[in-house]
């Protein structure tokens, strides 16, 4: 029986039921929102939650028959217990907000769900501590230009460069490239030749060097788990394919 529940767990069909579940209480929490549509059909709204909190909770404790003590040694796992338990003894209390903070997160399991997006996700993760260290390179870039636009544009555009607060808040403007060029750099240029330099040069720094080693941390972690997880998938269709052989090997020793 253990087996069985297990194969059915593990099972794609399993997987691709509790997402499409997932994806359905995501339209539906979308659609509470419009107050008039909640209103004209709020049993349908409260019985379809209910009934999807159902689907959830015998999920989580079909998983824990089945892992047991292994269950909260994934980080996933551990998720989407504290999210459908905290649906569970939240649903008739008054800590309303709570509650449709959780409603809201149950759309995050989707990426439980979907193997690609928890690879992504713990990628994610796994660059946190190298995206830390440029985040604090950034920071020394963007405390350097400061204070330099702030001694030369200061006087010029007081409500951009008035002071390093200021001048660091336009910088994080430039830095996302919006409107930048005709709010902050056309009217400084106009006066200032030579300020393309200093924007252009922070841009080429900031945006393009500095983004591009975050992003090329975090596709280096992905492909370091997609290769990790091709050899797992390598490694258990050899077990796969060696109890194959003993099986039929045990079938020719009984004929």
């Amino acid at each position: 029986m253990g087996i069985s529940l297990h194969c059915f767990v593990e099972h794609k069909l399993f997987s691709r039921f509790i997402l499409g579940v997932i994806l359905v209480n995501a339209v539906l929490i979308g659609l509470a929102t419009n107050n008039s549509l909640y209103e004209n059909y709020q049993s349908v709204f409260v019985f379809l939650d209910v009934l999807i909190l159902a689907i959830f909770t015998i999920e989580i404790l079909v998983k824990l028959a089945v892992y047991r003590q292994n269950f909260f040694k994934d980080g996933w796992n551990v998720f989407d217990f504290v999210i459908v338990f905290g649906s569970l003894v939240l649903y008739n209390t008054h800590f309303v907000g709570v509650l449709r903070i959780l409603r809201v997160l149950r759309v995050l399991r989707t990426i439980s769900v979907v193997p690609s997006l928890k690879r992504l996700t713990s990628a994610l993760f796994m660059a946190i501590p190298a995206i830390g260290s440029v985040t604090i390179l950034m920071g020394i870039i963007f405390y350097v230009y400061a204070i330099i636009g702030t001694s030369f544009f200061g006087k010029l555009t007081p409500e951009y460069f008035g002071n390093v607060g200021l001048s660091a808040l336009t910088l994080f403007q430039v830095f996302t490239l919006e409107s930048w060029a005709s709010g902050v750099f056309r009217p400084i240029f106009a006066e200032i030749a030579w300020s393309w330099l200093y924007f252009v040069s922070f841009i080429v720094v900031s945006t393009f060097i500095i983004l591009n080693l975050i992003v090329g941390e975090i596709v280096n972690n992905a492909q370091k788990l997609s290769e990790h997880a091709k050899e797992e998938s390598e490694d258990m269709q050899k077990i796969m394919d060696e109890l194959d052989e003993l099986k039929q090997l045990i079938k020719e020793k009984e004929q």
